[in-house]
């Protein structure tokens, strides 16, 4: 088995690559449709995955919405949960920072320089080199600040990585064979019970969290653990028994969670007194 995520720039030939990785190796592709499918099984809805994708949300938004942290939280639960089969490869979306803990998952940087991605998109998209310089820089721009707001990471950094390729040198067929042998040879280890097992239980936290975020509870004062399997342990304080309460309920109504544990302690307020 093989669990491998690939992290690409627009024109670096990167969904190609992982398609013949994935084909070869006979595993599921996780690109953003397939991710977004997969979020609707576990319970999400439509109009709750319209912001899944890789761009930081706007100044506007982050400030009077609990929307990218909805975002943020819901992808992450995928992420995990797709994990959790112990195989696959997973196409960004902080794939490669979420698993890094876990040395079952092969991290791979699919690059080349902007001048070959440019010609790329030229010839895919039948545009002229003004329009994909434009549409190649903007797609960098965005991925590269969806990282930095979700995890204050540089998207290039090499340390986030086990592999990088530059297909500008060897080409997609050549790229996507190296990643092939990387992903079989023995150093890298199917993913342990464990493993699994925790990312089960990170994607059921990251979902709670979701949950209560889009009923815009004050996520500062609580923090969610999921101990074992099926159970939400909340933690914090509120102002208000009826809040408590609140939570509690929204928590029982996640899927995937069949017991609430609560260590939440409720704290009047001195405006309250």
């Amino acid at each position: 088995m093989a669990l491998i995520t690939i992290t690409h720039s627009m024109g670096s030939g990167g969904m190609s690559i992982a398609r013949k990785v994935a084909e070869a190796l006979n595993l599921e592709l996780y690109d953003d449709q397939r991710l977004k499918e997969q979020s609707l099984k576990m319970g999400s809805r439509a109009e709750d995955l319209k912001g899944l994708d890789e761009k930081k949300p706007g100044l506007f938004e982050q400030l009077l919405s609990s929307r990218p942290e909805v975002y943020k939280d819901l992808m992450e639960s995928v992420v995990y949960q797709v994990s959790r089969e112990g195989e696959g490869v997973i196409i960004g979306h902080g794939s490669q920072v979420l698993l890094r803990a876990f040395g079952c998952a092969l991290h791979v940087l699919v690059h080349a320089s902007e001048s070959y991605r440019i010609q790329n998109i030229m010839k895919q998209q039948k545009l002229n080199r003004e329009s994909a310089e434009k549409l190649i820089r903007k797609s960098d721009h965005e991925k590269a600040g969806f990282l930095r707001y979700a995890y204050s990471l540089n998207r290039e950094d090499p340390a986030l990585y086990d592999l990088m390729v530059h297909t500008e040198k060897l080409g997609i067929d050549a790229a996507a064979k190296l990643i092939i042998e990387a992903a079989r040879l023995d150093e890298i280890k199917a993913c342990s019970l464990t493993a699994l097992e925790t990312m089960e239980r990170l994607s059921l936290e990251r979902l709670v969290l979701a949950t209560l975020a889009k009923h815009n509870l004050n996520l500062s004062l609580l923090s969610v653990e999921v101990p074992e399997k099926g159970v939400a342990l909340i933690r914090g304080f509120t102002y208000f028994e009826a809040d408590k309460q609140q939570t509690l309920q929204i928590v029982k109504t996640v899927p995937g969670v069949s017991e609430v544990r609560s260590e939440i302690s409720v704290i009047p307020s001195r405006g309250n007194d």
